[in-house]
């Protein structure tokens, strides 16, 4: 994490899934609203579990391999914690590190045996996402004692992103299929993942010309870029909600009636499939 590549990793991650997360959320809900049987294959319940059940296994091996490679890098810990020669903890920031994708790869299993099994309530996702998310923003708030002044305050505008996301998932626990809450979620992912890139940008700067961490002006500057991050966040959720939307209506109107009809039975044999299993 000590390093532009280490910010801008996880920075790509977070936009992966805030644009997966977009796609997906806006196509389940044109095709509820605009009733396209022509998607039925690609939005039956069936269909929905299968890619819930692949998304948590990407999710969980990506968190498998971040903790190794926390610990197993060239300058990891190697499963060490404790110095008890020169008694004092050893490599703590990558202990923390994977300790935040250590409870993304629980909320991963969780997943996965929800949508393989009926042996957990289906809630339950969204209460271990809002856990990973909540664990990811608390190590962080304990994560800047002695740190230059823009160094916090830069981590600080991550936490806004971190803690709404945390709010907004465990909304969703009681709210699922709300898709008011699931683009603000989307929106809070892609913010968090595109502000990482510019904390990578403020203190491990490519170009190599350094900013001043203690300038006042400079604080005052990221503050306002977070909110251009925001801005594009929401704009990019909207553009891509607006062009699923149009694409799904489209698709609907070029369908002719005769196989409308023939869709809606096999739309039915679907449905009755999906509530056998």
């Amino acid at each position: 994490m000590g390093s532009f590549k280490g910010h801008a990793l996880p920075g790509s991650f977070f936009l992966v899934a805030g644009i997966w997360w977009t796609v997906k959320y806006s196509l389940w809900h044109a095709t509820r609203r605009n009733k396209s049987i022509g998607s039925t294959r690609l939005t039956s319940r069936a269909s929905q579990r299968r890619l819930e059940i692949i998304e948590s296994s990407v999710i969980l091996f990506f968190s498998l391999v971040g903790m190794l490679a926390e610990q197993f890098a060239a300058d990891g810990p190697k499963l060490q914690l404790y110095d008890f020669t020169e008694k004092h903890w050893k490599y703590l920031m990558n202990w923390q590190h994977a300790t935040m994708y250590l409870f993304f790869g629980l909320g991963a299993a969780v997943s996965l045996i929800i949508h393989t099994t009926e042996g957990a309530p289906l809630a339950l996702d969204r209460l271990m996402l809002a856990l990973a998310f909540f664990n990811e923003g608390f190590l962080f708030l304990y994560h800047l004692h002695g740190r230059s002044m823009l160094d916090v305050h830069v981590h600080q505008l991550l936490l806004y992103a971190v803690f709404g996301e945390t709010l907004v998932a465990f909304v969703e626990v009681f709210h699922r299929g709300n898709i008011i809450l699931e683009l603000l979620r989307c929106t809070l992912t892609l913010l968090q993942g595109s502000w990482f890139w510019e904390i990578g940008f403020v203190l491990y700067p490519p170009s190599g010309s350094e900013w001043d961490l203690k300038d006042h002006n400079n604080v005052m500057f990221v503050t306002m870029c977070f909110s251009w991050h925001l801005a594009f966040a929401m704009l990019l959720v909207g553009v891509l909600y607006c062009t699923v939307s149009c694409v799904v209506r489209s698709r609907l109107k070029r369908t002719p009636p005769m196989e409308m009809g023939l869709l809606k039975a096999r739309e039915r044999d679907a449905e009755s499939e999906d509530e056998m299993l």
